[in-house]
């Protein structure tokens, strides 16, 4: 059987956890960010994991993640 390919913006945005779960960075942080306040501007900084359904569908996209 062939390799499978990664989906390669798939592996730009989503990370594997040890326990499996997928970790992304928040959208909204490219430019803009003068008018929003403070506490939005930290809740942004934060990684945010995906839900279960969400992870099967971006471990298709993985294969070897």
């Amino acid at each position: 059987m062939p390799k499978l390919k990664s989906h390669s913006g798939a592996k730009k945005r989503f990370f594997k956890t040890a326990s499996g779960k997928f970790k992304h960075a928040r959208a909204g942080r490219r430019h803009l960010l003068a008018p929003s306040s403070g506490e939005d501007r930290q809740y942004m900084r934060t990684k945010n994991t995906l839900n279960k359904t969400e992870g099967k569908i971006i471990a298709r996209y993985l294969p070897y993640a």
